[in-house]
């Protein structure tokens, strides 16, 4: 159910692209509707992402509604985006059992349903409940779908795609922030939340976009992959070749059960149709039944593929490569959103406030980044181009600036960091091209699901951690310092583990000859 050439044979090199000119499978991968769900991802990311980074709008006006403390106001924010990424596993499940597309449309009623009842909110707590938890999982689950969608869909422009669909994020902050601020002064925060609740209903519309492809598509890109990767099979560790025969095996488990399922509603539709002479209850009672049944099968064999990806045999868990990939993520975010919060200590240190409001540092990073998605993500469609090594090239980027960040004490210095900073934090859009080329794109949800949760409990917890540094030594440099050394700790783990896959084919195959 897990092996695939694409989960255990990763091309970690620079000519993975060379010779490989796949056939379109359907008329729809890499064109067609395949730009309908790029921008279907896209307006997700600016009603999703972008309201969430312009929360601090609100965030002022539950400061001064409710008198509570600016740390307990702020977990509602918190709350809200970290959870949005922490319920990835668990969304995984969902879109096992009932697709993308039912996903995304449950999750935007959901998210409009949050804004709705926090503009009721009568104290902080209630929030954490309507807003944090709500519309933060409404988020995650419209979030995830779009991300898959956009996987699925595209083959040779898979790095592009993803970078001009995640552009929204950036377009997103700048026109939510507009959008809330007019709001609020004009109507109240209150009512301006009301208001975005019925602009979310727009998700669910995003979700309608969402047409699924065929198995037999999803299928036949698969084939089209493996085939033009075929040269790499050599490179196929033992663990990998343990993770391919588990994998086979669920399969014929899962055909097997399919074919079980198959009857019993087989059965069920003949005694419909035998049953068309009995009285009209009967007939209603039986289209209950196969109604059930066909639920329950849905059900069973989604909830089988998730936990199968999760801790079957041919568990996610056993490529040690995705596992090094889990550990990199605990660390990585936090070092992106640390800048954010320390720049205006940063700038009132150096007496740079006057410069920093004709043109904001954040803003840098902010209006870079759009354009780094988009960059790193043509250079990684290029031929001959790993779109392994443009991910570890930003990521080596963007902890290098991290840890000079703090040695720069004029304005020009600082501007040319975080745009360094902005540019290379371009490789989120590659995340999800690299999960699916680790394990597929059967497993892309489950997997990308695992890497989005860890991202979560890095922003959720990175930025109170740097803040606690900081009241310990008195100085933001130490922050910058510790989180940039674990940024890189996990990009460590990321080189560390290719090579000891490599590594074991290698020394089984030396001890055979030698046997």
């Amino acid at each position: 159910m897990y092996a695939s050439r694409e989960d255990i044979d990763y091309d970690f090199g620079d000519d993975s692209k060379v010779g490989s000119e796949p056939s379109k499978p359907n008329p729809n991968i890499d064109g067609g509707w395949a730009w309908m769900i790029v921008l279907s991802s896209f307006l997700v990311h600016i009603l999703i992402m972008g309201s969430q980074m312009a929360l601090g709008i609100l965030n002022m006006e539950w400061l001064e509604e409710f008198n509570q403390s600016r740390g307990l106001t702020a977990w509602v924010s918190s709350l809200s985006m970290g959870i949005t990424l922490i319920v990835g596993p668990f969304i995984g499940l969902f879109i096992s059992m009932c697709g993308c597309r039912k996903t995304a449309i449950m999750g935007g009623m959901l998210n409009a349903l949050g804004w709705i009842l926090s503009a009721y909110a009568s104290n902080v707590h209630y929030l954490f409940l309507t807003f944090g938890v709500t519309a933060g999982v409404g988020s995650g689950m419209v979030y995830l779908p779009a991300v898959v969608m956009v996987g699925q869909y595209f083959q040779k422009r898979r790095a592009l795609a993803q970078g001009l669909s995640t552009t929204g994020t950036g377009f997103g902050a700048f026109l939510m922030t507009v959008l809330l601020k007019y709001l609020c002064t004009e109507f109240g925060w209150r009512n301006a939340m009301f208001i975005q609740g019925a602009i979310s209903l727009n998700l669910c519309v995003c979700g309608a976009l969402m047409r699924p492809l065929s198995p037999r598509d999803i299928r036949e890109k698969y084939v089209v992959r493996s085939n033009s990767e075929d040269h790499q099979a050599k490179a196929l560790s033992h663990s990998a070749e343990t993770i391919k025969s588990n994998g086979v095996v669920s399969e014929e488990l899962e055909t097997k059960e399919e074919a079980t399922n198959k009857e019993v509603l087989d059965s069920a539709q003949h005694i419909e149709i035998g049953g068309k002479s009995r009285s009209g209850r009967n007939m209603y009672g039986l289209r209950i039944l196969k109604t059930v049944s066909q639920l329950t099968v849905t059900v069973r064999k989604g909830f089988a593929m998730w936990y199968s990806s999760y801790f079957g045999a041919a568990s996610l868990f056993t490529n040690r490569v995705f596992v090094a990939f889990i550990i990199w993520a605990l660390f990585a975010y936090s070092s992106f959103v640390i800048p954010f919060i320390h720049l205006p200590e940063i700038v009132k240190q150096y007496n740079l406030s006057s410069q920093n409001n004709v043109f904001p540092l954040t803003s840098i990073i902010a209006i870079v980044h759009i354009f780094g998605k988009v960059i790193l993500g043509i250079i990684s469609d290029l031929p001959c181009i790993s779109t392994w090594n443009v991910f570890l090239m930003a990521n080596f980027t963007l902890v290098t600036c991290i840890l000079t960040l703090p040695l720069m004490q004029k304005y020009i210095s600082l501007a040319v960091v975080c745009a360094l900073i902005g540019f290379s934090s371009g490789y989120f859009s590659l995340m999800p091209v690299v999960t699916e080329d680790l394990v597929g794109t059967k497993h892309l949800a489950n997997a990308y699901g695992i890497i989005i949760c860890a991202n979560g409990i890095s922003a959720l917890l990175g930025p109170p951690f740097a803040g606690w540094i900081y009241d310990i030594t008195h100085k933001y440099d130490f922050s910058f310092y510790i989180s940039g050394l674990l940024y890189m700790v996990g990009i460590i783990f990321l080189l560390i583990q290719p090579c000891i896959q490599k590594q074991q084919p290698r020394e089984k195959s030396m001890e055979e000859a030698q046997v």
